[in-house]
């Protein structure tokens, strides 16, 4: 068999038999004459080598799986390396492979299993492998939009966050994917930047030396061949080290895999002549630097080492030390890296000049201490190296007419200006930097003003980038030019604004982090301040160029108004007294502008959502807006200045409900935008603050006026606003609706509360509602009580007061604004609440049996029942009935506690029966959607409140006889009136103004100053910046950025923490 085996052979069968490997088919001659291991033949997969393992006593290995699987094997690898063709098609059965298609077969195996962007291995990193040269998916690509990332592909993201172009990568050079590990660097940064130090290796392609594959070639130890030692060539200036400390790749955790030619078993040249030769040619140094040999005293030599440099072999001047600590002369290092490239010259770790350092102070005590004899010729005297300066100036007195004489070194000389050692320029204050850099400074802006217009700032920075392109640090140019351009790896500034307003950090605060993060990282992470005070002004309102069509009636028409004061056209009184108030606001029709702005994008969206063409919908927009104001109770500080003012606040504020259009030949409106979060303090835009109370009318009607007029004239009026590169028009409808009872008593000028006329829909009495809790319509309007107020004043039938009173229906003041006839939502679930829980109070101490308790027997059952709920229910009492509370205390749970302390089963049945119906009837009025929410109850809501009202008039009779609170009324009687008109009571509740209330008091502390009034215009900015969709965005998308800045101070604790990496979910971004 061997003989027919040879015979197939080709040339090899006229080899003679005397040059023939007993044991293998190849002979050693050919890698003795050729040195080339590539000419070496292997069988085919398919071939069986019996003579191998007769000699051998090894049987064949079996086959692989990667060659069973379909076309993942190495025989797909080497078709591809051979043009699409098999072996047996180009080489014929009888013919061998060449065996470096195997080591690229194998080779390239290897890449599979690394990470294309860390080196990682695949295997180490817990999480799904992406491709590098892939499109990216819905969860990354969902997750990137949101932070303002737009592409569709990881090259694209590649390239912006890791500075690393993998478009031109090739399988048999790189790795075609990447890890989980540097997907998550990907998504925390945006998609724009990266908070980790991941250095991207630098891949080679495959050769005899590759380490990846096998790093010590045992097939060599295997033969018994010698290895062949590489001959140590001459190092030149022409030529770069071959050493490149960016060729080494990490591979795993622990193993590092050395780049191919770099040789470890020859000896190192460190000392030679011609290391000496090309020193000597880069650093030009032997006149400006002394030598070890001056030393007088015989120290160590490791301690004498110490001080030596390690490129120029000289006594340290002016001594640097590289993160790796060693230690060189600051000027021999930077010509060695202008000339070399940036790494460090003992052990090739990367070494750029910026992050070279000075030395502890000790060791620069020790270098200056040591005893030195004079270099001059016949002297002979010892001195210290701090004071070789002096010592060399007396002879260049002595001895200035020697010319052979080589000049004494000056780079040990610290010059002396008033006393003080020469300082680095880097190591002095910024006005001593200025100092130093006087002249310099003149010239370049002589040369600004000449050549470049005055643009000082820009010759500067294009100076520093060609020094830095000079010494070769082009990837620090890159960064530096892209930062310039503002496509740095920096956070947005919309980012560090959002964090600034979402974390209530004041300017001190925020400047305090910006500096520690700088400093502690090294990096320019956060924006600075002005930076963040440029971001705010494309969000307030008043950046935005718009137009009315017609213009608005009195009100002016330029664009650029910002925060104004709401006293501006106050008309003083008779006795000229001042107006006991400040109130800052915005224009309302610039805040609208403004507020569509920031929806800019949802309303692209929405369009092309509802498949509509962008370019054809430019007129025919409808907005509705919501309208709230409420009192915000007390906000006294004790700090702040200015004339004395209400310790109450009231703020007027606005809601984007909807946007809708109707395009051109279409019959219906159709809605592309809708607010998801009505009730939210995130969607209520602050207009107006004031410090006034809620219930005085004449200032409310004075500060208010304003902002009613301009409303009604935008009425009559369309915006002409630039969406999406088009002018469209746009046309408000305003609704009044975010107002509790006591508001809107006091702006539709009815009487209080405890009023005869109970309800502000209709004008039943007390007494009336009582009586027939369920059949009433809604019949009160604005223009209604307007008229009424006339009578009112005017009384034109000569009435008297209670006659008045009776045909006017409760109105005696002048209404002001106008409010849609509605319920508050929730203002009516604690108004109903607390009427629940005194009449849980009265069915503990059986109140349908007594007629007037005492006030000690009503105090004892209110204590029962605090403290049947403190125990049960772990509810604590409260002094005023809240929103919270009243959540908890409207469930049936807490109607099954209370029964234990009521003594009769039929009461305990009638109470069950009256929550029963409460919880049926509630999610009607609270739902933002009933009719899709909720239909059930919907329909079934008549019944239910006919039910409770005849459990009221009946059972309860005792509390419910001639009288009924406002919100029981409402409920009753107006609720299936107002779904059926509006769709909605909940959407238009006024809860986001009220949860918008504890805003009101963080912005003050975050924005306390001396002046009552600067303090508001603060709180009304910041206010409206927390409520931009713009900035919800970001916030949204960067809510984890404090995990990321940990891992940015400190990256070898987040390295370890494998279990931050396997818990990160895509829901969390």
């Amino acid at each position: 068999m061997a003989e027919g085996s040879l015979e197939t052979d080709g040339h090899r069968s006229s080899m003679p038999a005397e040059l023939c490997h007993p044991h293998s088919k190849y002979s050693q001659w050919k890698f003795k004459l050729f040195r080339l291991k590539s000419m070496e033949k292997v069988p085919l997969p398919t071939e069986t080598r019996p003579e191998e393992g007769a000699v051998t006593g090894i049987s064949p290995p079996a086959a692989s799986n990667t060659e069973a699987d379909n076309g993942t094997g190495s025989e797909s690898v080497m078709k591809l390396c051979l043009g699409g063709k098999s072996k047996e098609i180009v080489e014929g059965p009888g013919r061998r492979v060449d065996v470096k298609l195997q080591e690229m077969d194998t080779h390239m195996n290897q890449l599979r299993c690394l990470c294309r962007l860390c080196g990682m291995a695949l295997r180490t990193v817990k999480g799904p492998v992406h491709d590098v040269n892939g499109d990216l998916d819905e969860v990354s690509k969902g997750a990137l939009r949101k932070m303002g990332c737009k592409f569709t592909g990881w090259p694209d993201v590649v390239l912006k966050v890791f500075k690393v172009d993998v478009k031109e990568d090739t399988e048999s050079v790189h790795p075609l994917s990447f890890c989980h590990r540097c997907w998550v660097v990907i998504i925390r940064g945006g998609g724009f930047c990266s908070f980790s130090r991941t250095r991207v290796p630098e891949w080679k392609p495959h050769s005899s030396t590759c380490n990846l594959c096998s790093p010590r070639k045992p097939s060599f130890q295997r033969t018994g061949r010698k290895r062949r030692k590489a001959i140590p060539r001459v190092q030149s200036l022409a030529k770069r080290t071959r050493r490149d400390p960016g060729d080494c790749i990490v591979v795993g955790e622990r193993k590092a895999l050395r780049p191919f030619g770099d040789n470890h078993h020859g000896p190192m040249l460190r000392a030679s002549i011609q290391r000496e030769h090309w020193v000597k040619n880069i650093t030009h140094c032997q006149t400006d630097h002394l030598s070890t040999k001056l030393i007088s005293e015989k120290l160590p030599v490791d301690f004498l080492h110490s001080f030596t440099c390690r490129v120029c072999d000289h006594l340290l001047s002016d001594p640097v030390q590289s993160p790796c600590r060693h230690l060189f002369c600051r000027g021999c290092i930077l010509k060695y890296n202008r000339v070399l490239g940036p790494h460090c010259p003992a052990c090739n770790m990367s070494c750029s000049v910026d992050e070279l350092a000075p030395p502890a102070k000790g060791f620069l005590s020790a270098l200056h201490s040591l005893s030195l004899l004079c270099p001059t010729g016949g002297c002979g005297k010892e001195f210290r190296l701090d004071s070789f300066k002096a010592h060399s100036r007396g002879h260049d007195v002595d001895e200035q007419d020697d010319k052979q004489r080589p000049p004494a070194p000056d780079s040990y000389a610290l010059t002396n200006k008033g006393g003080r050692p020469r300082q680095h320029l880097l190591s002095l204050t910024r006005r001593a930097q200025k100092h130093r850099l006087r002249d310099m400074k003149n010239q370049l802006k002589a040369f600004a003003d000449k050549e470049e217009g005055g643009d000082l700032r820009s010759v500067c920075q294009t100076l520093f980038l060609l020094a830095l392109r000079s010494g070769n640090e082009h990837r620090r140019a890159d960064e530096l030019e892209a930062m310039m351009q503002g496509r740095g790896f920096e956070l947005h500034p919309a980012v560090c604004l959002a964090i600034r307003v979402n974390t209530f950090l004041s300017c001190s605060q925020y400047h305090k982090m910006y500096r520690t993060v700088k400093a502690t990282s090294g990096r320019q992470i956060f924006q600075p301040l002005n930076t963040l005070r440029a971001a705010e002004k494309g969000l307030l309102p008043g950046f935005h160029p718009f137009e009315w069509q017609p213009a608005l009636k009195n009100v002016s028409t330029s664009c650029t108004v910002g925060i104004i004061n709401g006293l501006s056209g106050w008309a003083s009184s008779v006795d000229d007294f001042p107006a006991d108030t400040i109130t800052r606001r915005f224009r309302y029709d610039v805040a609208l502008v403004s507020a569509l702005k920031d929806l800019e994008e949802d309303l692209l969206e929405g369009l092309r959502e509802s498949g509509m063409e962008d370019s054809a919908c430019t007129s025919g927009f409808s907005v509705m807006i919501k309208e709230s104001c409420d009192g915000m109770g007390d906000v006294s500080e004790k700090h702040g200045g200015g004339p004395p003012v209400p310790e109450k606040a009231v703020r007027f504020s606005f809601t984007v409900m909807s946007i809708s259009v109707l395009a051109d030949g279409e019959g219906d409106e159709v809605t592309i935008f809708t607010e998801p979060k009505p009730n939210s303090e995130l969607s209520c835009k602050p207009l107006c603050l004031m410090f006034v109370d809620e219930s005085n009318h004449e200032t409310l009607t004075a500060v208010l006026g304003p902002i009613v007029a301009e409303r009604n004239a935008m009425k009559e009026s369309r915006l002409i606003l630039s969406v999406g590169g088009l002018p469209r028009s746009f046309r408000f409808h305003f609704r009044g609706t975010g107002y509790d009872e006591k508001m809107v008593r006091e702006v539709e000028g009815l009487e209080a509360s405890g009023s005869t006329y109970v309800c502000t829909l209709c004008d039943s009495t007390r007494a009336e509602a009582s009586k027939n809790m369920v059949l009433h319509s809604i019949t009160r309007s604005h223009e209604e009580n307007l008229d009424r107020y006339e009578i009112w004043r005017t009384n034109p039938f000569s009435e008297s007061v209670d006659e008045l009173r009776d045909r006017v229906k409760g109105v005696s003041a002048k209404p002001f604004m106008e409010t849609q006839p509605t319920l508050d939502a929730l203002h009516c679930d604690i108004g109903n609440a607390t009427e629940f829980y005194k009449i849980f109070q009265d069915e503990i101490g059986e109140m349908y049996q007594k007629v007037n308790p005492t006030r000690e027997e009503r105090r004892s059952w209110r204590a029962a029942l605090d403290k049947q709920l403190r125990t049960k229910m772990k509810l604590k009492p409260v002094m005023r009935m809240n929103g919270n509370y009243a959540r908890r205390l409207m469930t049936q749970e807490v109607v099954e506690v209370i029964c234990e302390l009521v003594p009769s089963e039929e009461r305990r049945e009638a109470l069950r029966e009256l929550m029963r119906l409460y919880i049926q009837m509630k999610p009607v009025w609270r739902a933002t959607c009933p009719a899709k929410e909720c239909p059930d109850q919907l329909c079934r809501y008549s019944f239910n409140s006919q039910r409770f009202a005849d459990l009221l008039s009946s059972t309860f009779k005792y509390r419910y006889n001639g009288k009924i609170t406002n919100y029981l009324h409402k409920t009753l009687a107006h609720v299936p009136e107002i779904i059926e008109r509006d769709g909605s009571i909940g959407a238009w509740a006024s809860e986001g103004n009220e949860s918008a209330n504890k805003l009101f008091r963080r912005f003050r502390k975050m924005n306390a100053r001396q002046s009552k009034a600067f303090e508001l215009e603060d709180v009304l900015k910041h206010h409206w910046l927390y409520t931009s969709k713009y900035l919800q965005k970001f916030m949204e998308a960067h809510k984890d950025s404090a995990k990321a800045l940990q891992a940015t101070i400190d990256p070898e604790a987040s390295q370890e923490s494998e279990n931050m990496f396997s818990s990160l979910e895509v829901d969390d971004f």
